[in-house]
């Protein structure tokens, strides 16, 4: 959550998955790819865990009409 991009964080299946949701107006579509890598080298030199931990992340608009 310490970017501004981040509009949610979580950490799902014990810790072993972290989702991070952007907020497209704040991003771009290659800022998913960046803020991944950072975010996994964050875990990695801050934290002590056996196996892997999965980093998502997800940068979604969407957009919807409705004709009558």
């Amino acid at each position: 959550m310490s970017y501004k991009e981040v509009k949610q964080a979580y950490a799902i299946q014990a810790g072993r998955e972290i989702r991070v949701l952007l907020e497209p107006e704040k991003s771009k579509d290659s800022d998913v790819k960046v803020l991944g890598i950072k975010i996994k080298d964050e875990i990695k030199a801050s934290v002590t865990y056996p196996g892997t931990v999965t980093v998502t992340v997800i940068r979604e608009l969407r957009g919807q009409e409705v004709a009558k």
